[in-house]
């Protein structure tokens, strides 16, 4: 955990319906997303590589340990808003790191979410069959 005497930034991201609270502490480079490792938390690679993405851009992998807590959504949209708070936690951390931040889509809030259901259809946009007779 993080120490009092430790500066630490704060990032918020999000992603579809995903929320992601972001902590970076100076340290080693440990991960740690709701009390469990990264290799624990993700089983699949390319999300662990999403989630360091920010950290691997600016070289500071071994810089901050990050602490987070995210919730909602599925686990695409959970490494894509820790993601986004990582960014805009080194964003907070360091200005200098914003142009590679910015350049890369880090600092960007993905505007995509689902669609709501309109009445009369069955789901957004499939209509029920049509039948002339």
């Amino acid at each position: 955990m993080a120490k009092a005497n430790k500066i630490v930034y704060m990032g918020t991201g999000r992603r579809k319906s995903s929320i992601a609270r972001v902590r970076l502490v100076e340290g080693t480079g440990k991960i740690t997303i709701n009390g469990k490792d990264i290799e624990e938390f993700f089983d699949l690679e390319t999300l662990k590589v999403i989630v360091r993405q920010p950290l691997t851009v600016t070289n500071t992998l071994a810089k901050y340990d990050v602490i987070c807590s995210v919730y909602g959504g599925g686990v695409s949209g959970q490494a894509g808003a820790i993601r986004h708070g990582i960014a805009r936690a080194l964003n907070e951390a360091n200005s200098e790191y914003r142009p590679a931040l910015k350049s890369n889509g880090f600092l960007t809030r993905d505007p995509r979410m689902k669609e709501r259901k309109k009445y009369g259809l069955k789901k957004a946009r499939k209509a029920p069959q049509f039948s002339k007779r």
